[in-house]
């Protein structure tokens, strides 16, 4: 999943990537050459050369000015390179992580709300931000440390051997032992990892909960509760990035012992070999150097290594989402106009979870037609919000066949379809910002007086003009800072305003008392006159004087018409009836 990621997104970054391996290479060979530099100084500089006056070993002062400055030039050069290669390394990942995360959000745009429901949003939330930024850190580090290392290793090893032959035997113990043990560190990590984004996932899941439930969890008193709950996640995450820290310092220091071990093996060995004329000072010492730099190459290999199980992890959580196909597919032509009057068809329609044992809908169907209303009343479940979510395609009807003027709303453009749809769905919800910000999601254009207008045929026009700023009054996140009414009549307006072929009010006048429902209803009727209207409810005095009523029951029309004649037919809608006048007489 994560060579399958990277190559689908890092593409276009190709000339980049080329640019940083070169610099990279480049910088190493530098780093590598400093070393024999080095050598070369203490042998030829320092240690000098015989006087044949005093018959002493003499230090060549202009030679180690000479190729000091040889490894200043060398250095400065491996400096802008290193810098160059970072450079160009951060814009790709940077890009990478911007790229991916853009293609997230375009395919989670895209499912339906039972691919929503499949991965719940807590954890969209994760992959999009926690497990991009994983994924991205590996680009990161590779680009920027962790590419030079190859080279610098192979490089050191050949370097190595060309200083003394005889000490490379060494190489071929501690980097072995050092690839070992930390290959071991390494592999202990991976469930770790897992553990850990699931465990992300559920710390956010509850946050989300939390935030959004507050006022039910004050109004219950259950804070004690909650606090616990999220304590136990909390918890179970910090201990899992415990074990999982406590695995990654293991690292550095077994490095660091094999590295000293390795150092005094050098000093130990070589000593014993220029004592007998084996082996010059400065080979040792570029020896040493050249030791350091492959074992930390070594090093910064599994250290990216310890980065992959978690990166490969987030890669493959990111990857599920990228290749889940919505259940609401496009057509391949798909049609952009319709010219007929607005009418709204149910042909036998049904609808399936997967996997449910019992249908939510089946074998629905009725017409409406422009200037007429439909109601849908039922009991709690028995498929009303599903009935009205097929129409703009939140689903797919799994039987029959949901058509808009005729024409299969599978066949049409989702801008066609969603453009001649209003939707005030069962919760309402505003977007932070303005009470103008809100209403102008039905229209982008819509003038103050436009929104004026919406507002009061919605009734809100008295409390919006009430809120300090009027239409510039702030929204806050959800709507959280007005009443569930003062949400519904907002979410209404915003509705009106797009002046949509078909309306859809699911359950939309629920927390509105009766004198407000019935001026609402009074004003709404004119303005949709000429517009498919259904309308959810669970109130009979808000139906009653529709065209048409539709009742279900556990997902099956068992009635449809006008109130009077359903009183006459349909023994259901009559219990509901009956229910409702003696809830209401005895609250008189």
């Amino acid at each position: 999943m994560l060579k399958r990621l990277l190559s689908e997104s890092l593409g276009k970054y190709k000339k980049w990537l080329l640019i940083v391996v070169v610099f990279q290479a480049l910088q190493a060979v530098a780093g590598l050459y400093l070393p024999t530099l080095n050598s070369d100084i203490i042998n030829n500089g320092v240690v000098g050369k015989l006087d044949p006056v005093t018959r002493q070993m003499a230090s060549d002062v202009p030679y180690i000015w000479r190729m000091g400055g040889v490894m200043l030039l060398v250095t400065l050069g491996q400096v802008i390179l290193s810098v160059s290669a970072v450079y160009f390394g951060s814009k790709v990942a940077m890009g990478f992580g911007r790229d991916t995360r853009q293609r997230l959000f375009h395919q989670v745009n895209d499912f339906s709300s039972r691919e929503v429901a499949q991965f719940g949003a807590p954890s969209l939330i994760t992959r999009i931000t926690n497990d991009v930024q994983q994924v991205q850190m590996l680009v990161l580090m590779t680009c920027t440390l962790i590419l030079s290392a190859p080279f610098t290793a192979i490089g050191g090893i050949f370097m190595a051997m060309h200083q003394d032959l005889g000490l490379s035997r060494i190489l071929m113990v501690s980097i072995p032992i050092l690839a070992v043990l930390l290959s071991v560190i390494i592999s202990s990590m991976v469930p770790t990892f897992r553990r850990m984004q699931e465990r992300i996932d559920r710390i956010n899941e509850i946050l989300r909960e939390q935030l959004t439930g507050i006022r039910v969890v004050r109004a219950f008193v259950r804070e004690p509760e909650e606090a616990e709950r999220f304590a136990v996640a909390n918890d179970a995450i910090t201990q899992t990035a415990l074990k999982g820290g406590r695995l990654q310092a293991l690292m550095f220091p077994t490095a660091t012992l094999i590295i000293n071990f390795s150092s005094t093996a050098v000093v130990w060995f070589g000593a014993d070999r220029i004592s007998q004329g084996q082996m010059k000072p400065g080979a040792m010492i570029a020896f040493l150097t050249y030791l350091t730099q492959i074992l930390m190459s070594v090093m910064m290999t599994t250290w990216m290594a310890a980065l992959i199980p978690r990166s490969a992890v987030s890669a493959e959580r990111i990857e599920e989402v990228l290749t889940t196909p919505t259940s609401v597919v496009i057509s391949d032509s798909p049609i952009t106009e319709v010219v007929s009057a607005a009418e709204l068809q149910f042909d036998n329609v049904g609808f399936s979870y997967p996997g449910a044992e019992q249908p939510v809908l089946k074998d629905v169907s009725f017409t409406v037609r422009a200037g007429q209303t439909l109601a849908v009343i039922g009991s709690t479940g028995s498929g009303k919000t599903t009935l009205v979510n097929l129409v703009p395609r939140l689903f797919d009807a799994t039987t029959g066949a949901v058509r808009l003027d005729g024409v299969n709303v599978r066949d049409l453009a989702p801008e066609a379809l969603w453009s001649r749809v209003g939707i005030v769905p069962q919760k309402p919800y505003l977007f932070s910002g303005t009470v103008a910000s809100n209403l102008q999601y039905g229209k982008e254009d819509a003038t103050e007086e436009d929104m004026w207008n919406a507002l009061r045929i919605a009734q809100a026009e008295d409390f919006v003009r009430a809120m300090p700023g009027g239409l510039q009054a702030t929204i806050a996140q959800g709507g959280s800072n007005v009443s569930g009414g003062q949400r519904q009549r907002l979410a209404i307006a915003r509705a009106l305003i797009r002046q949509p072929e078909i309306y859809l009010f699911d359950d939309s006048f629920s927390a509105l008392d009766l004198a407000t429902d019935a001026r609402l209803r009074a004003a709404l009727a004119p303005h949709v006159q000429d517009s498919v209207v259904v309308v959810v409810a669970q109130r009979v005095s808000t139906i009653r004087e529709a065209d048409q009523i539709l009742v279900l029951e556990d997902g099956e029309c068992v009635g449809l018409g006008t109130h009077e004649s359903l009183l006459d037919t349909c023994p259901t809608y009559v219990e509901i009836v009956e229910s409702q006048a003696t809830v209401q007489g005895g609250v008189q």
